[in-house]
């Protein structure tokens, strides 16, 4: 079984901002199925490639994500090494993409909870650029809009994605995947 969980922040002010990449690329994923609520997290489970697959868009904000990502992993009795964890990342610019496993927080706050309640870090993370605007305050930078420009990109990234959660699905990613979209 695998776990596929994207982050960011409920509510509709969220939506569209920075740090809402996770939820962005499950929802394009999953485009019209209906999640379902537990553990404060929205989850759908699927078949895929004979698999089974649950995706995972945790309602408990950004910096507690761990605290809905814990429960599903004991539940559905999911090792560390099945989870994917989708995630914006201020150090890569924006169209590029990096899996990696066994990777540090790199400062997220989102990580920082997961590999708390989970005791290690031994899961995959599934980096999105979205480039860091250093003249303005972070904080409000990820919680703010992509430009039309900025969507664009991300519009391929988010579209491309679905190949990778399938890669990582039938196990075929092994130690880094770097990847850049657009030029």
């Amino acid at each position: 079984m695998k776990l596929i969980c994207g982050l960011g922040n409920p509510g509709k002010e969220y939506e569209n901002t920075r740090h809402n990449v996770g939820f962005m690329i499950i929802d394009n994923i999953c485009r019209g199925e209906k999640f379902s609520t537990k553990f404060n997290g929205l989850y759908l489970q699927k078949q895929i490639f004979g698999e089974k697959v649950i995706f995972l868009k945790p309602q408990s904000f950004m910096n507690l994500s761990g605290n809905v990502i814990k429960p599903f992993v004991d539940y559905f009795k999911i090792e560390e090494k099945d989870v994917l964890v989708i995630r914006d990342d201020l150090d890569l610019p924006l169209g590029r993409v990096r899996v990696k496993f066994d990777s540090s927080s790199g400062g997220d706050n989102g990580i920082k909870s997961i590999i708390s309640c989970l005791g290690n870090q031994k899961f995959y993370q599934y980096k999105v650029g979205i480039s860091n605007d250093k003249s303005r305050d972070t904080k409000d930078y990820v919680l703010g809009n992509f430009t039309t420009g900025e969507k664009e990109t991300l519009d391929k990234v988010i579209s491309n994605s679905e190949k990778i959660v399938e890669a990582f699905i039938k196990e075929e990613i092994v130690g880094t995947l770097d990847y850049k979209y657009v030029e």
